[in-house]
C-alpha cells in the first residue's frame, strides 16, 4: 500500500480511482463499512482505491484545544486500512489556510487534479470544505461536471455498545474513557490499542516482583479508566499476556497517571527505549490503596491469574468474560 502525506506526495502519473474521505479515527466497523465499499468498487471499474484523511483531527485547527482523544495514531489507522485492501492512503496536513478551502475548491484541488476520482464513497453526514459547507447533495452535483459518481454507504451499524446506540468514534472514545473496553471492542472489531515508548518509571513493579513496561503514550491517546485489565504487551512483533495498569499508582501516593503492563510470566525483558503496544482485552477491577504492601501483593497475584485466564481463554476463542 502506498502512503502519501501531502497532494505534492501523489504520483504525477496517478490516474483514474476510487477515494473515501475522512477522519476514520480508529477504522471501526462502521468506517470499515465505507472503505470496504470503496476497495470493492474500485475492484469493479479496475482501479486503485485511495483514503484520505487529515493530520492533525480538523478539530484542533478549527477549535484549538478540542483535539478529541484518538483510537489509534495515523501509522495504526493505515496497517488497518491496508487489511482491508486499500492501495493508498493520502494523509493532508490540516492547516488554517486548509481548512478555509471552500467545498468546490476542495473536491477540484484533491478529487479532480490529482486523485482523478472516478468514485467517491461516503457515509451519509459526511461534510468537507469551509465551514463543512459541503454535503453527499453538493459533491453529487459536483460528481455531474467533474465525471466522478458518488456512493453513499450506511455506515450505522449497532449492537449492545453503548446500550444500542449506533457504532461512532465519538461513542467508541467514551466507552474507553468509561472502562467499558468489551463495548469498545464490539464496535472497533477488535480491543482497543494504546502505542508509546517504554520509559523508565519508579521501578516499583520490579521492586515487588512484577516488573512493568512504562508506556509513555502518543499524544491525544484514548486512555481507558483507571484500572487494572487484562490484554496483551507487543514488542519486537511478539505478543505477549499482560496484566495492565492504567491510573497515578495510589499505593504510593502517586500522581502521574501512567500506563504499566506486566508480561505475564516472562524473565528478563529489556524493553527501555522500544516502541510498544498495548491491546485492552477485558476490565478486572477499579484502582484502589490497600492496606499494607502484603495485601497489594496479594491482589497483584490475583490479578496476573485472572488476566492469565482472560487472555488464554480469548485465544482459545472464548468471550473475554468467560
Amino acid at each position: 500500500m502506498q502512503r502519501w502525506r501531502g497532494l505534492e506526495d501523489i504520483p504525477q502519473d496517478w490516474g483514474r480511482s476510487v477515494v473515501t474521505i475522512g477522519s476514520y479515527d480508529g477504522v471501526h466497523r462502521g468506517h470499515q463499512l465505507i472503505i470496504g465499499r470503496a476497495v470493492e468498487r474500485a475492484r469493479e471499474l479496475g482501479l486503485p482505491s485511495v483514503v484520505v484523511t487529515f493530520d492533525p483531527h480538523p478539530s484542533e485547527v478549527v477549535r484549538p484545544g478540542s483535539h478529541p482523544p484518538l483510537l489509534a495514531p495515523h501509522h495504526r489507522r493505515a496497517e488497518l486500512m491496508a487489511g482491508l485492501g486499500v492501495d493508498a492512503v493520502l494523509v493532508l496536513p490540516f492547516t488554517r489556510e486548509f481548512s478555509q478551502l471552500s467545498p468546490a475548491d476542495f473536491v477540484v484541488k484533491v478529487l479532480v487534479d490529482k486523485l482523478h476520482a472516478r468514485a467517491v464513497i461516503e457515509g451519509p453526514n459526511f461534510r468537507f470544505g469551509h465551514r463543512a459547507a459541503g454535503d453527499v447533495g453538493f459533491l453529487t452535483d459536483l460528481g455531474r461536471t467533474y465525471d466522478y459518481e458518488v456512493e453513499v454507504v450506511d455506515l450505522y451499524v449497532s449492537g449492545e455498545a453503548g446500550g444500542g446506540e449506533p457504532f461512532s468514534s465519538t461513542l467508541t472514545r467514551r466507552l474507553v474513557a468509561e472502562g467499558d473496553i468489551e463495548g469498545a471492542a464490539e464496535i472497533l472489531g477488535r480491543p482497543h490499542r494504546v502505542e508509546g515508548v517504554v520509559v523508565r518509571g519508579a521501578q516499583r513493579g520490579r521492586e515487588l516482583g512484577y516488573p512493568t513496561a512504562n508506556v509513555e503514550t502518543l499524544p491525544h491517546t484514548a486512555v481507558p479508566a483507571d484500572g487494572v485489565y487484562a490484554g496483551w504487551l507487543t514488542a519486537n512483533g511478539e505478543r505477549m499476556p499482560a496484566a495492565i495498569s492504567v491510573g497515578t499508582n495510589p499505593q504510593f501516593d502517586g500522581t502521574e497517571r501512567t500506563v504499566e503492563a506486566y508480561a505475564i510470566d516472562r524473565v528478563g525483558l529489556d524493553l527501555y527505549g522500544l516502541h510498544v503496544a498495548v491491546d485492552f482485552l477485558a476490565y478486572v477491577r477499579g484502582q484502589r490503596k490497600f492496606d499494607s504492601i502484603e495485601a497489594l501483593l496479594e491482589a497483584i497475584a490475583g490479578d496476573v491469574e485472572r488476566c492469565r485466564e482472560l487472555t488464554g481463554a480469548y485465544d482459545a476463542g472464548a468471550p473475554a468474560g468467560a
